[in-house]
C-alpha cells in the first residue's frame, strides 16, 4: 500500500493489436504529463508475437514514458501471469489501471493475488465480431461491475456500466481530452498540406478520421458525400485511417464512380497535416465512446459535422462548436454537410468556439489532474 511519503505507482495495463487507437493517445499522453510527486506511472502492452503491425513501442519512446511490453505467444498465453505478477513486485505498483476486457480480467484478478488496487477506464464496447458482441462484451461488463472505481469516458458508457451492476457512486465520468498545445493549427501550412493531398485552390475538402471499422460507417459517409459531390464538384473526400473495411470501401467508391474524388488516405500518426488542409471534418459513427478524432478536429479548428454517437454530444454542443446530426441518416448527414459549406463564416465561428473549449474544460491536463485525484483517492492520499 502506498504511503503519502511517494507518489502512487500506477501500472497502465493495455491489449491491442495493431496501430490501436484513440486509448493509446490517451494513456501515452497521460504518462507523459503524470505529475511525479503524485504518481509515477509505467505504461504495460501485452503484445501478440504474432502481431507484425504493433508499433506502440515507437510511439511510447517518442513520449518519452516508462513502457514495458509483455509478449505473449497467443491471446490466452498463461506466461504473461507470472510476468505481470514480477513486474508488479520489481515497480512496487499499488494501483492497476486497466483499459480493455482482457487487461479488465487480468487486473481484478491481481489486485487479490498481489494485494493492489484494479481501476479501469471504460472506453467503450467498439468491436463488431460475433464473438465480441455476445460473449466478451457482456463478459466483460459483469467483470467491471466488480470494480471498487470505474472510469467511464462518457455518460452513455456510465448509463450502461450502471445498468450491469456497477453502482453510481464508484463510476466516474472523465471526457477523453487533448493537448491544446500539440494540436495547434498553423495557418502557414495549410497550403502545403492541400498540396500534399493534391488540392487546388478551389478543392474543397471534407476529411473523416478513424479505423476503417463498421462501427464508423464510413459506407454511409460515401453514400452522403455522392450527394454532396453531385451538388458540389469541387468537393474531394479523404479519409484518414486503416482497418478491415478497406477493400470494401474502395469497391463502394469505385461503384459510386467517385475514384477521382475519394481518397483512403491510410494510417498515420499524426493527423495534423491533414486537418490543414481540411475544409470540413465529418464524423459518420454509429459507436462512439469519447472520440478523439472530434477532439482533434476541435483544437485544430476545423469546422465539424458528427453523428450523436457516444459522448460525441457531450463535446461538440450542435450549434455552437459543430453540427450534430442522427446515428444512421444519411439524409441529415447530407443536410449538415451541405449547410456547413454553404455557410463557412458560421462553420469558422463554431470551430473558434470549439478551440476556447479545448483550451479550458477539454485540456488533456485537466483530465491528467481529474485522473490522479482519483487514484490519490484510492490510494487514500490528502
Amino acid at each position: 500500500m502506498a504511503t503519502s511519503a511517494r507518489p502512487v505507482r500506477v501500472l497502465e495495463l493495455r491489449s491491442v493489436r495493431g496501430t490501436g487507437g484513440g486509448p493509446e493517445k490517451t494513456i501515452l499522453l497521460g504518462a507523459a504529463m503524470a505529475d511525479p510527486k503524485r504518481a509515477h506511472v509505467t505504461v504495460c502492452y501485452l503484445r501478440d508475437q504474432r502481431d507484425r503491425v504493433f508499433s506502440i513501442d515507437e510511439r511510447a519512446e517518442q513520449a518519452g514514458v516508462d513502457y514495458v511490453e509483455i509478449p505473449e505467444r497467443h491471446s490466452f498465453d498463461p506466461t504473461v501471469w507470472p510476468q505481470l505478477r514480477r513486474l508488479i513486485e520489481v515497480r512496487q505498483i499499488d494501483l492497476l489501471h486497466a483499459h480493455d476486457y482482457k487487461t479488465n480480467i487480468l487486473a481484478l484478478l491481481l489486485a487479490k493475488s498481489a494485494g493492489v488496487v484494479a481501476l479501469s477506464t471504460v472506453h467503450g464496447w467498439t468491436g463488431h465480431s460475433t464473438r465480441e458482441r455476445l460473449c466478451y462484451y457482456p463478459a466483460d461488463k459483469k467483470v467491471l461491475s466488480r470494480f471498487s472505481r470505474l472510469i467511464a469516458v462518457s455518460s452513455e458508457i456510465g448509463r450502461e456500466l450502471t445498468r450491469y451492476g456497477a453502482h453510481p457512486s464508484r463510476i466516474t465520468t472523465v471526457l477523453n481530452s487533448i493537448d491544446p498545445g500539440q494540436f495547434r493549427r498553423d495557418p502557414s501550412q495549410v497550403a502545403a498540406a492541400r498540396a500534399a493531398l493534391g488540392l487546388a485552390p478551389d478543392d474543397v475538402a471534407i476529411g473523416a478520421v478513424g479505423r476503417l471499422e463498421p462501427q464508423k460507417r464510413f459506407d454511409l459517409l460515401l453514400e452522403a458525400f455522392n450527394v454532396v459531390h453531385a451538388r458540389q464538384p469541387q468537393a474531394r473526400l479523404f479519409i484518414v485511417g486503416d482497418g478491415s473495411q478497406r477493400d470494401p470501401l474502395t469497391q463502394q467508391i469505385h461503384a459510386m464512380g467517385l475514384t477521382g474524388s475519394c481518397t483512403l488516405v491510410g494510417h498515420t500518426n499524426d493527423v495534423r497535416p491533414s486537418h490543414h488542409a481540411f475544409d470540413l471534418f465529418v464524423q459518420s459513427s454509429d459507436y462512439e465512446g469519447t472520440p478523439n478524432a472530434v477532439l482533434e478536429a476541435m483544437a485544430l479548428e476545423t469546422p465539424i459535422v458528427a453523428t450523436d454517437a457516444g459522448g460525441t454530444s457531450e463535446l461538440v454542443h450542435d450549434g455552437v462548436h459543430g453540427r450534430i446530426v442522427p446515428v444512421g441518416r444519411v439524409d441529415r448527414l447530407i443536410q449538415g454537410m451541405q449547410e456547413a459549406l454553404a455557410d463557412s463564416n458560421a462553420a469558422r465561428k463554431m470551430a473558434d468556439r470549439a478551440r476556447l473549449r479545448i483550451e479550458g474544460e477539454l485540456s488533456f491536463e485537466a483530465r491528467v489532474r481529474r485522473v490522479e485525484g482519483i487514484y490519490c483517492e484510492m490510494m487514500g492520499h490528502a
